[in-house]
């Protein structure tokens, strides 16, 4: 973890469950949230996002099994900390389907008197009968692993078991894992995950599996990888050995040990079929002819003959206003979510003759379309439909054959038949064109007097496509607010290029893309500072974070969620270590220099117009790590500016662990954005 800098006067809330750290936490809710829960309009927006939140009619996020059955995992007001379930697909097109409970999670908690939150299953394919089930206490990330037969619902008498880590894993057979896991106390990276990989057969305990991979303590994790035959059976077993968060050495696990495939490192494995090896580039590699964001396949038979000659051929190139957002294998098909200018469509493609061919499938226009599931055992898939202001559909395709059908659509949560969506294009400062939303009324009045909220996260290729605004509609727009999301590069909107523009050296082009598009809603007269509210979580805190310190003129309201501050610290503070690819070491002198320039917590200082922010984060909170909001609030306070604190106690990265948590924090949000946008 390495040592908090010496002249730090915060270094003890670093101290994740500190009982000084705690007390301080405890303070400053009790300071905070009076201000927020004793507005008149807090109740009912915490009653609206409450009902939002634990609506029964939600579209259930079902997964496609082999059997041909359905499966989700489920939470509402009765089910608060969910059950995982399965229907049929004819029960399920009825509307009404006739659920079978395989695991009730809120009688387990109760029955174990643990606070267990879902982290998932992970289900041996096809049959998908054997299942790991991954267990978290409080949210965490670490979380541990138990054997569990779906069928008869109940877990394996003497199954398989990983205890609490940030373990990861894979089937191989219904007799043997690989697992890399906290082998003995410590064996983690500087991140805090495994990088040591073992072969675990059924009834052996963990002591006894057998070692087949070795990364190094400066990686960022090893995982396993398999690839699977149509009938479950492993066609290839990997390492994947990630270096930073972005450049992984893919290795093939064989009878001889491990061989290193001769892949850039910053390309991505994203699956296999009709004998083909299907892996997206985020790099250029000039000696094969290929660019960042190409889509590639290689014959796994040769691959794994020769693992030193790699020959490809080229599946898709997308064009400069294109991004491969997704990538998913049915039994037989290759299945790709390609967005243009931010506006989804999903391609089949078949392969004969040497080579692929595609179709587009027909699915609504000028909406965000993602892959939900891929059925292993046949080619039908599960799409999710959805956009600003339409409500979520759920789609059931098939990948070789016929129109998609539409299984379900979610009932309206807002009234949206007087708002509208524009897209706008602001010009960063070195000329770039990064693209934007606009939510409102449709008789917007552009005088600038329009409370304005303005999202954006802008890192880790992660893309901010159009989802509908349920809580945001019901909370804001709703009340006369305006919704914005920004493009700005870190995102994968227009696939690596973007993301690539703004690591490390290059950082501030994603702060200047989100300065841009602020001064452009200012510009078209949308809205004015003294109306223009910001609000980002994570990587967006840290992004808030920035605003806050280099552009405090442009803001009235700053919505920090479980945020980065301190970056030079990060890397000693929660898995801050796996973020080096992203942003740059702070133990690297020119690097540091550019994180010193912009780090919000070495950057606060006296006397400076900062609006009164809102900090939030999580205790639980075992990935970012709330010791940044902590020492945020800290230093704020030390320089008397006025601000408000909310720390869950318990809810790890995602800032809340159950359903009230959520809607309360999201009542909170907006009663501050009201105070300080439209009062």
């Amino acid at each position: 973890m390495g040592a908090a800098p010496a002249d730090d006067p915060y270094a003890w809330m670093e101290e994740i469950e500190g009982a000084k750290a705690l007390e301080w936490a405890r303070a400053e809710n009790a300071r905070s949230l009076p201000q927020l829960q004793n507005d008149p309009r807090y109740p009912g927006l915490y009653a609206e996002a409450l009902t939002i939140a634990t609506a029964k009619d939600r579209i259930p996020a079902v997964r496609l099994v082999g059997d041909g059955s359905l499966r989700d995992f489920w939470q509402d007001a009765d089910h608060v900390r969910g059950v995982w379930r399965t229907t049929s697909l004819e029960s399920y097109r009825t509307g009404k389907p006739e659920w079978r409970t395989i695991l009730d999670l809120d009688a387990l908690a109760k029955a174990e008197n643990a606070n267990w939150v879902w982290h998932g299953a992970a289900c041996l394919e096809p049959e998908a009968r054997l299942c790991l089930v991954e267990l978290s206490n409080g949210g965490k990330d670490a979380a541990e692993v138990r054997e569990f037969d779906a069928v008869d619902g109940k877990f394996v008498d003497g199954g398989f078991k990983i205890p609490e880590a940030k373990s990861n894993y894979a089937w191989v057979d219904r007799d043997t894992l690989i697992v890399g896991t906290e082998w003995v106390k410590g064996e983690v990276t500087a991140s805090g995950y495994a990088y040591v990989l073992k072969t675990l057969k059924r009834g052996q305990p963990l002591s006894d599996a057998r070692e087949v991979f070795r990364g190094q303590t400066k990686d960022v994790a090893v995982s396993p990888l398999v690839l699977r035959e149509p009938d479950g059976t492993a066609a290839a077993v990997l390492a994947e050995r990630a270096l930073d968060f972005f450049n992984t050495e893919h290795n093939l696990l064989t009878d001889a040990g491990p061989v290193k495939l001769a892949l850039p490192t910053r390309s991505t494995i994203q699956g296999y079929v009709a004998g083909r090896l299907i892996v997206s580039l985020e790099q250029d590699w000039p000696e094969k002819g290929f660019r960042e964001g190409d889509l590639i396949d290689f014959d796994l038979a040769a691959v794994k003959a020769d693992p030193a000659k790699l020959a490809a051929s080229l599946v898709l190139r997308p064009t400069e206003s294109q991004s491969i957002e997704q990538v998913a294998t049915t039994r037989s098909r290759l299945v790709v979510a390609l967005y243009e200018n931010v506006k989804g469509q999903v391609l089949s493609f078949e392969r004969k003759a040497g080579g692929w061919t595609s179709t587009k499938l027909d699915l609504p226009k000028d909406s965000s379309i993602s892959i939900g599931s891929a059925s292993e055992a046949d080619d039908r898939m599960i799409l999710n439909v959805t956009g600003f202001l339409t409500p979520p559909s759920q789609w059931l395709a098939d990948a070789a054959a016929g129109a998609p059908e539409r299984l379900a659509v979610m009932p309206e949560r807002f009234d949206a038949r007087d708002m509208k969506v524009e897209q706008f294009w602001a010009t960063s400062k070195d000329g770039t064109k990064v693209p934007y939303f606009v939510v409102s009324k449709k008789d917007l009045k552009l005088d600038g007097s329009n409370p304005t909220l303005l999202y954006a996260y802008g890192g880790f290729l992660v893309s901010q496509t159009p989802a509908y605004a349920q809580t945001v509609g019901k909370l804001w727009l709703e009340k006369g607010g305006v919704y914005v999301v920004a493009n700005i590069r870190g995102g994968g909107e227009f696939g690596p290029r973007w993301h690539n523009a703004g690591l490390k050296l290059n950082r501030m082009r994603v702060y200047d893309d989100f300065f841009a598009v602020s001064e452009d809603l200012i510009a078209r007269k949308i809205t004015s500072p003294k109306k223009l509210g910001i609000m980002g979580g994570s990587n967006g805190g840290l992004l808030m974070g920035v605003a806050l310190t280099k552009r405090p003129e442009l803001y009235n309201a700053v919505v920090i969620q479980v945020p980065l501050f301190d970056m030079i610290g990060y890397t000693h503070i929660g898995a801050g270590a796996s973020w080096v690819g992203e942003y740059g070491d702070p133990a690297i002198p020119e690097e540091r220099a550019m994180l010193m320039s912009y780090s919000p917590y070495q950057s606060l200082k006296a006397g400076q117009p900062y609006p009164k922010v809102f900090l939030e984060t999580s205790t639980k909170d075992d990935r970012v790590h709330p010791a940044h909001a902590r020492k945020a609030a800290a230093r704020l306070k030390d320089l008397g500016y006025d601000y408000l604190y909310y720390e869950n106690i318990d809810g790890g990265h995602a800032a809340a662990a159950n359903l009230n948590e959520r809607a309360m924090r999201q009542a909170l949000e907006y009663a501050y954005l009201m105070q300080r946008l439209m009062d």
